[in-house]
């Protein structure tokens, strides 16, 4: 599957949402098409190296647009997308409007795990995150039971630095992700 790429400078990860304020003009057709043809698009992070011309990671998030209306500003489109797979990225291409294409390819999904007792600090944590008038705009449904989804949000919400963000989010192994979280926020807290 080949798709369009919005380099962003945060990260969402499957089941995620996060909100976005499109204005550019090559991102509005990008949306505008996306929405005619109901085809998902990738949000990646943008990452501090420049590679050939591209400075975004190849592994980012399929999303979908699950909400979206005019602003009061014209030419302001907001919408709302949510994470459906992790996906890697290949052949990528710069169209000539300067949106980014690529060949997409699902990465192999993580295994459910319940969310271990060790990580409860995490769940209040993140239920503390959950609280935020801007998150619970998202009407986000988090599935605390799942080690996953844990990491996911944390990882999304969290105030870490990009690169720890997508190093954690290619991590592919929940219960290690929640215990890097952990080690972070003594950090954090230290």
């Amino acid at each position: 599957m080949n798709l369009s790429v919005f380099p962003l400078n945060a990260i969402v990860c499957p089941k995620g949402r996060i909100s976005l304020r499109i204005f550019e003009p090559r991102y509005l057709d990008m949306v505008r098409a996306c929405l005619r043809h109901e085809e998902p698009f990738v949000v990646t992070l943008v990452s501090p190296q420049k590679i050939k011309g591209q400075a975004f990671y190849t592994t980012g998030t399929m999303v979908k647009i699950v909400d979206f209306g005019e602003t009061s500003q014209q030419g302001i489109l907001n919408i709302v997308v949510e994470g459906m797979a992790q996906v890697g990225l290949s052949n990528l291409s710069r169209q000539e409007d300067g949106v980014w294409k690529a060949d997409i390819t699902e990465k192999m999904k993580e295994p459910y795990l319940s969310t271990p007792e060790e990580f409860d600090e995490l769940c209040l944590v993140l239920k503390a995150l959950a609280k935020h008038p801007y998150v619970q705009e998202l009407n986000m449904d988090i599935d605390y039971d799942d080690a996953r989804e844990v990491g996911w949000r944390l990882t999304e919400l969290l105030p870490l630095g990009n690169e720890q963000k997508q190093c954690l989010y290619e991590l592919g192994n929940s219960e290690l992700r929640l215990s890097k979280i952990a080690d972070q926020l003594s950090d954090l807290v230290e």
